[in-house]
């Protein structure tokens, strides 16, 4: 008699299996097909919004010289978007604009601009929070470079870093790539950046 139930229980057991085999199956056809397993972890806003070239995006890049006295200190900015190339230089504290120089662009050259940044990884790097994300005095006797993707005027992530070891920042990127990058928009670049203390950027290596 025990023998006899064993011998009927062992083809129930398989029959469960089978069919627990078969639902964990199809939940995950289910799954691929509605995307349930679509990733989100991985997502990069800054990326996404670096690569879309419709209206209202851009992208810009801010350069600081080393902390002295107002007279000295100077600054310059690169903003590139699908109809614009701008470069300003600036003097003191209060960014008052020294030169400024604009280009026409369209979007086939934006496009390939932007596609150009992504592979020097403009966007790779996690966003600081509060102190540590706030530049002001760092890097007081060298450069802080500030890259910013932006969106209806609005910054949608923003890296930095600097030529100080004690601050490198956000940025995991080449910076000399990426400011090279940029530079290479503005054709009058060198005779904007002669003017101001802090020499060519594209010079400088972290």
């Amino acid at each position: 008699m025990y023998r006899g139930n064993s011998s009927r229980i062992v083809p129930i057991i398989l029959v469960l299996i089978v069919i627990a085999i078969v639902i964990a199956a199809l939940v995950s056809v289910g799954r691929a097909i509605f995307g349930g397993d679509t990733p989100t972890a991985d997502t990069n806003p800054g990326r996404d919004s670096l690569l879309d070239t419709s209206v209202g995006h851009s992208v810009r890049m801010t350069v600081r010289g080393p902390l002295v006295a107002n007279e000295e200190f100077h600054s310059y900015q690169v903003s590139v978007d699908a109809s614009t190339r701008l470069m300003t230089t600036y003097q003191g504290y209060l960014d008052q604009a020294i030169a400024s120089k604009s280009y026409g662009n369209n979007l086939k050259a934006y496009e390939q601009f932007v596609y150009a940044l992504d592979k020097a990884n403009l966007m790779k790097g996690d966003e600081l929070t509060g102190d540590k994300n706030d530049t002001r005095g760092i890097c007081a006797t060298g450069l802080v470079y500030e890259f910013e993707v932006v969106n209806a005027d609005s910054t949608v992530k923003r890296l930095w870093t600097s030529t100080c070891k004690g601050s490198p920042g956000s940025l995991k990127a080449s910076v000399s790539q990426l400011t090279n990058l940029f530079l290479a928009q503005i054709p009058d670049q060198e005779k904007l950046l002669n003017k101001l203390s802090l020499g060519s950027s594209s010079q400088l290596s972290l």
